[in-house]
């Protein structure tokens, strides 16, 4: 094994040198470029373990040994590298926790575990998780776009997990220590850092991704339906949009409730 010092920490900034075999345990060096204070971290052990600097990496050259990584991990969700086109988090569910059900109408996600036990739900609706399957150790999960899912830990360990999402579907530099700091995130979710995409979106984005809503609400202005009706709609097709929903699906599930008197308060509005 070779350890390349640091005249080359200013090429591609992160490097690591593992074994080429598994006959034994052996050091593991890295080089990471030295810059102030700003400088990433890493700690090595009398055992040759690296305790590597969990932050977001992206969207730079990163190479990491996702097992360890993961396996590290204690938040119950850590950004580790986010780009333009996906995004890498680490996970860890404490025993009898769940990710909890939820559904990415336009993100494909993959995830595997690195530790403990579990179970997959999913299915095309959130009252019908017709596919259910047992997960362990280097289980690997993949969940197409537009999938109700959840993930529970079943086992008497932390199960630990890494994800992938295609495109980004949290702000870059997420951390959500507890699941309670991730639901309270994402209720808030819209003021993003700087040049940072919201949901693997720029704002500008959100607004051409969202013109349909603003289409639909005009031609309901021409058509002399009152404000507060108007308003009412597009607030729960805003809502349901930030909850994973499509443009098209959030519109017509607010107008089946309407149409359906789910809501009854709608339908008022309208009649206003």
């Amino acid at each position: 094994m070779y350890y390349y010092g640091n005249n080359y920490s200013h090429q591609y900034p992160f490097y690591v040198n593992v074994p080429i075999n598994n006959y034994g345990r052996q050091c593991v060096y890295w080089t990471i470029p030295v810059e102030g204070e700003h400088a990433n971290s890493s700690f090595r052990f009398s055992n040759g373990d690296v305790r590597i600097s969990l932050k977001d990496y992206g969207p730079e050259p990163f190479v990491v040994n996702i097992n360890e990584a993961a396996k590290q991990n204690n938040t119950y969700r850590t950004a580790l590298w986010t780009g333009n086109h996906l995004q890498v988090t680490l996970m860890s569910l404490n025993v009898g926790e769940d990710i909890g059900l939820e559904m990415h109408s336009n993100v494909d996600q993959f995830l595997r575990v690195e530790q403990g036990q579990g179970i997959v739900h999913m299915g095309k609706s959130k009252d019908n998780l017709d596919f259910r399957r047992n997960i362990f150790d280097d289980t690997a999960i993949m969940i197409p776009a537009g999938t109700w899912h959840n993930v529970i830990n079943t086992g008497n360990v932390p199960l630990k997990l890494y994800s992938i999402y295609a495109p980004p579907n949290h702000p870059f530099g997420t951390i959500h220590v507890t699941k309670a700091d991730a639901v309270a995130a994402e209720e808030g979710y819209g003021h993003g850092n700087g040049n940072t995409d919201i949901f693997g979106r720029t704002p500008d984005e959100w607004v051409k991704y969202t013109e349909l809503l603003v289409n639909e609400g005009l031609e309901d202005v021409k058509r002399g339906i009152n404000a507060v009706h108007i308003l009412q709609e597009f607030i729960l097709m805003g809502v349901l949009v930030g909850k994973g929903y499509s443009p098209e699906k959030a519109y017509e599930t607010v107008e089946e409730w309407e149409r359906t008197g789910k809501s009854k308060l709608l339908q008022q509005s309208k009649n206003m």
